[in-house]
C-alpha cells in the first residue's frame, strides 16, 4: 500500500484522541499510559505554555504517517537549532562539523523535550510484520525529510530497544548510553527492600533517612487533588533555582505548571519537605501504568541528604505501595547504584546526511561503547544487593544530567 508522510506545525491541530490511540493504545481500557509523556496533553502542555515553539529551538513538526485515507503511524517530531533538553549529547559532533565548515543546525529531533525517559518514538498501529513495514516507512520518511529539507541530520532518542534495532536495520546509527532505575521485586514495604540489601548498605540507607527526616518538620507526597495553587508556587521556585544553576535558565514556563495542573494532576506525584509549614524542598514525577518517573527536584535550603530521602527513598516507598515495578530517577548519578538503582542500557538512532561525518560519528560510537560497556560492569560489582538479584546491569544505560 502507499505510504505518505505529512509533517505539521503544531500538535495542538491534531486530534487528541487520534493521537493517543497510537501512542498510548494500552489506555483503551480505561487505566494510565505506559508513558506520560507521549500523550496528547503533555506534549501539548509543552506547545501551548510556550516551553517549546518560537524563540525555545524546538520548533513542533509532529509527523503522520497515512495509509491510503488513513493514519497509522505518528511521531512526536522537532526542527532543533540547538542541542540543548536532549539528555543525548552531540556537542562535539556540531563543533566538529561547524569547524570543517559544515552547517549542523537545524536538524530534526524525534524525542519528547526535556525528557530523558525511554519510550516509543515510531507510533506505529498494528503488530508484526505491519508495524515493522510501517516503522520502517515511518524512519525512511523522516530520513526523506531531512534530505528534502537540507537538514544535517535526524536524532532519534531514549527510543526502545525494538526501535533501535529497526533503525540499524535502516541504516541509522545506533548510540547506547546508560541510566539508574530501581526494581521492584515484590517487596511488602520499604523494610522488606532494605533487607535485600548488604548490611553495610541498609545502615547507611536509614542514618541517611532519619537525617533527611528529622532536618524538616513533615514530607508529603500530593496527587491528583490534594495539589493545590501554593504547591506549585512553591515547586516554581525550586525548578527555577535548579535550572538557573544548570542551564542559564529553566527550560518549562511557570504556564507550563498551571496547564498540568489543569489535565494533568492525577499523573504527578509531587513530593514536598515542609519547615515552618512552608514548603522548602520538593521533587516531581510522573505516574505511568507500571513506572514512577522521577524528573525535577529542587530546595531552597540545605539539608543533608533531603535529595535523596525526597527523590529517591520517597518514590521507591510510593512505588511499593502502589504496586509499580520499577522507579526511573532521571539521567546520570552513579550514586544511585548505592541507594539501590541499577544501570540500565538506553538507546538512540543518528542519521547524518554528510559520509563524511557519519563516518567520524560511526567511529566515535563504537569507541564509546566499548568505554560504555566497561563501566557498566565495574558498576555492576558496586550494586549494594545481598543476592545477584539485579537486571539489565550489564553496560546497560546511560543518560546525561538532568534536573534530579
Amino acid at each position: 500500500m502507499t505510504m505518505r508522510l505529512v509533517l505539521h506545525d503544531r500538535l495542538g491541530r491534531i486530534d487528541a484522541a487520534l493521537w493517543d490511540r497510537l501512542a498510548c493504545p494500552e489506555c483503551a481500557d480505561g487505566g494510565r499510559p505506559r508513558d506520560p509523556f507521549l500523550t496528547h496533553r503533555f506534549l501539548v502542555a509543552l506547545e501551548e505554555s510556550g516551553s517549546v515553539g518560537a524563540g525555545t529551538g524546538w520548533h513542533p513538526s509532529p509527523a503522520l504517517l497515512e495509509e491510503e485515507e488513513t493514519v497509522v503511524g505518528a511521531a512526536p517530531l522537532w526542527i532543533k537549532e540547538h542541542s540543548f533538553g536532549e539528555y543525548v549529547f552531540d556537542h562535539g559532533w556540531a563543533d566538529a562539523w561547524e569547524r570543517a565548515g559544515g552547517r549542523y543546525y537545524p536538524k530534526l529531533q524525534l524525542a519528547v523535550p526535556f525528557t530523558p525517559v525511554t519510550g516509543r518514538r515510531l507510533l506505529v498501529a498494528g503488530d508484526g510484520t505491519t508495524a515493522e513495514m510501517r516503522r520502517r516507512a515511518l524512519i525512511e520518511g523522516l530520513v526523506e525529510a531531512a534530505e528534502r529539507n537540507g537538514l544535517s541530520s535526524l536524532h532519534v532518542t531514549f527510543c526502545s530497544a525494538d526501535e533501535a534495532r529497526a533503525g540499524t536495520a535502516a541504516g541509522l546509527l545506533h548510540r547506547r548510553g546508560m541510566q539508574y532505575h530501581w526494581f521492584n521485586r515484590g517487596y511488602a514495604d520499604f523494610d522488606a527492600f532494605l533487607a535485600a540489601l548488604s548490611s553495610a548498605r541498609r545502615k547507611t540507607i536509614r542514618k541517611e533517612r532519619r537525617r533527611a527526616q528529622a532536618a524538616v518538620d513533615r514530607i508529603a507526597r500530593l496527587t491528583g487533588a490534594d495539589i493545590r495553587p501554593e504547591h506549585w508556587d512553591a515547586f516554581w521556585r525550586f525548578y527555577q533555582d535548579t535550572g538557573a544553576r544548570k542551564w542559564g535558565r529553566p527550560y518549562l514556563t511557570r504556564s507550563f505548571f498551571e496547564i498540568l495542573h489543569e489535565t494533568m494532576r492525577d499523573d504527578v506525584l509531587l513530593v514536598l519537605a515542609f519547615e515552618d509549614g512552608e514548603a522548602v524542598a520538593g521533587a516531581l514525577n510522573f505516574i505511568g501504568r507500571d513506572a514512577l518517573f522521577g524528573r525535577w527536584w529542587g530546595a531552597s535550603v540545605h539539608k543533608p541528604f533531603l535529595h535523596f530521602e525526597l527523590c529517591y527513598y520517597q518514590a521507591i516507598e510510593h512505588a511499593i505501595e502502589c504496586g509499580l515495578a520499577r522507579v526511573e530517577a532521571g539521567a546520570q548519578g552513579e550514586h544511585k547504584v548505592l541507594r539501590g538503582y541499577e544501570p540500565v542500557a538506553t538507546h538512540s538512532l543518528h542519521w547524518l546526511a554528510d559520509p563524511r561525518l557519519a563516518a567520524a560519528v560511526a567511529d566515535f560510537i563504537a569507541e564509546e561503547t566499548e568505554l560504555l560497556a566497561r563501566e557498566g560492569a565495574y558498576l555492576a560489582r558496586d550494586l549494594p544487593y545481598r543476592a545477584t538479584l539485579t537486571q539489565g546491569a550489564s553496560g546497560e544505560k546511560r543518560g546525561e544530567d538532568d534536573e534530579r
